[in-house]
């Protein structure tokens, strides 16, 4: 989970690789060429998108949704890492829809604010950014997150371009991982669900999200970063052994030199090569799982 200790390591990350790390960072922030920084799609489906609200029991909730613009597909519910909806999940998205699955990207703080939350380019390792989305960060707990999910999937079922016939995936960066767990294991829809650096999977609290294993009915992707392995190492062994008592399939990994953040393209911490192999583990998990 992103605090000030993910600040920090962070922060040694730039000092020790100072001409890399911040060209990236710059790069990402002018949201300059931020699309030509992942793959092109091969066989790419035309899709539509929009920009939706939809009712929860809290309010209306803002979100991104698009789709291949012709056709019924298997739907995916995002839940965005501790920056919020932005244009860098906007163009997760869209790459999704153009391998063809209906993509809905809500807005987790939508109680404090629409989206966007912060301004383009904004860099968690600055503290009035910090500030910012871990006040609106507090006001979610594993209710909300349930509920949320509930109201996100009832309105993706209502879609046209989605098959209801088909099981749903999810797919969860950071506070997101404890979202995509509480989704796939109160909600029967999910047949699949993906936690990319995911923080607090597994703790000690009563609502822990590794407790609701034994409720799923899906197979897990779980890509774990090297510096959160290296700081809490039983995590990924907890996880291991709950989804082999519970007969849930999943996949754990520890991706080798990634910081907690590596995945979406305007991360500071940014890892092509293995956030293109996650990606690729993705796509095989939904291909299997979603079918």
């Amino acid at each position: 989970m992103c605090d000030e200790r993910t600040a920090k390591e962070n922060e040694e990350f730039f000092q020790s690789n100072p001409d890399l790390s911040r060209r990236q960072l710059g790069k990402a922030a002018a949201g300059v060429g931020l699309a030509m920084m992942l793959p092109p799609v091969a066989n790419a489906q035309e899709i539509t998108e929009s920009h939706v609200d939809i009712r929860t029991s809290d309010g209306v909730a803002d979100a991104f949704f698009v789709h291949p613009s012709t056709g019924q597909h298997p739907a995916v519910l995002i839940w965005t890492d501790i920056l919020g909806l932005r244009p860098a999940f906007e163009m997760m998205a869209r790459r999704l829809a153009q391998s063809g699955y209906s993509v809905l990207v809500p807005n987790p703080f939508y109680r404090s604010a629409r989206a966007p939350v912060v301004e383009e380019g904004a860099s968690f390792q600055d503290p009035a950014v910090r500030e910012v989305v871990i006040g609106m960060r507090s006001v979610l707990t594993a209710e909300t997150d349930i509920s949320d999910a509930a109201a996100f999937v009832e309105f993706l079922d209502a879609q046209s371009s989605v098959d209801s016939n088909r099981k749903m995936g999810t797919t969860g960066y950071c506070m997101g991982g404890p979202m995509v767990m509480r989704t796939v294991g109160t909600n029967s829809r999910m047949g699949a669900g993906g936690t990319f650096h995911g923080g607090g999977l597994a703790t000690d609290a009563a609502n822990s999200p590794h407790l609701l294993i034994p409720e799923m009915d899906a197979s897990m992707l779980i890509c774990v970063a090297a510096n959160d392995d290296e700081n809490e190492p039983e995590v990924k062994n907890i996880l291991r052994e709950s989804f082999a008592a519970a007969g849930v399939p999943a996949e754990i990994e520890v991706y080798e030199g990634t910081l907690h953040g590596w995945c979406p393209p305007d991360s500071a911490v940014y890892h092509e090569a293995q956030a293109e192999r996650a990606w690729s583990r993705l796509l095989n998990l939904f291909e299997n799982a979603l079918a």
